[in-house]
């Protein structure tokens, strides 16, 4: 049975940094070992905070990639320029490290209960969370239907290949801005079109998560809600102010 956490007040703790390394063009994995941690729900996520010399403090929230059986958090962040957190995590993080992080955090955008089917839609770093429930999905549901839509800029900027080539579930790969000579996946913007032929129909009645950018992930609700989805079945995580698909 899986680790769950349930936190009565969540506190900051210090976690060891095992390894950092490079995930896709933009994005590292980050491994940590907290001090303190009884496990988590596959979906949930963390903060992490930083703190500088002068006593100035930045903080920002990831989605744990690493299923909850696994003793290591996995973290996969992506660098944005003109972030305060992300370069430092992506660049200047070593081995040997500590962060600040408290969690876990969140139990809506989760791996839901039950048997029935489970449709996940991710845009770009959206794809994070559900790498963790594919972990869970593997390990504790494997016959239980499962299928993931995935768009990303490039093949460059795929994230979590690995274990979406060994997951138990169907997974379809979308490349938005161009693909390498020996693609055999999908190209272009997810669209209805593609809801319809890469998606579980309404008639199976599954659970949706839709992870990604804002302009995405409205874009995708509103559409499969028209396609005749119940709204009360899809539930989003959304980041960034910007509309728009990766």
């Amino acid at each position: 049975m899986a680790r769950t956490a349930i936190r009565g007040r969540l506190t900051w703790q210090l976690a060891d940094v095992v390894a950092v390394r490079r995930e896709s063009l933009r994005a590292s994995r980050l491994s940590l070992r907290p001090s303190d941690w009884s496990g988590h729900r596959a979906g949930q996520h963390v903060d992490v905070r930083l703190t500088a010399d002068d006593g100035y403090t930045a903080q920002r929230s990831y989605s744990l990639a690493s299923p909850p059986e696994q003793d290591e958090l996995d973290l996969i962040v992506e660098r944005l320029d003109d972030g305060e957190v992300s370069p430092y995590l992506t660049e200047e993080l070593r081995a040997g490290d500590q962060l600040e992080l408290r969690g876990p955090i969140g139990g809506y955008f989760v791996w839901p209960d039950g048997d029935d089917p489970v449709q996940l839609i991710a845009g770009g770093s959206g794809v994070v969370p559900f790498l963790s429930m594919f972990g869970y999905h593997r390990s504790a549901q494997p016959s239980r239907p499962a299928t993931l839509l995935y768009s990303a800029r490039t093949a460059d900027d795929l994230i979590g290949m690995a274990e979406l080539t060994d997951s138990a579930a169907t997974v379809t790969v979308t490349l938005t801005r161009g693909a390498p000579a020996n693609w055999d996946g999908l190209t272009g913007r997810v669209d209805e079109a593609m809801l319809s032929t890469h998606t579980l129909p309404p008639t199976r009645r599954p659970h949706v998560l839709v992870c990604g950018p804002t302009g995405f992930v409205e874009t995708i609700a509103r559409t499969l809600t028209m396609q005749g989805h119940d709204p009360s079945s899809i539930k989003t995580e959304r980041f960034g102010a910007t509309g728009g698909q990766p």
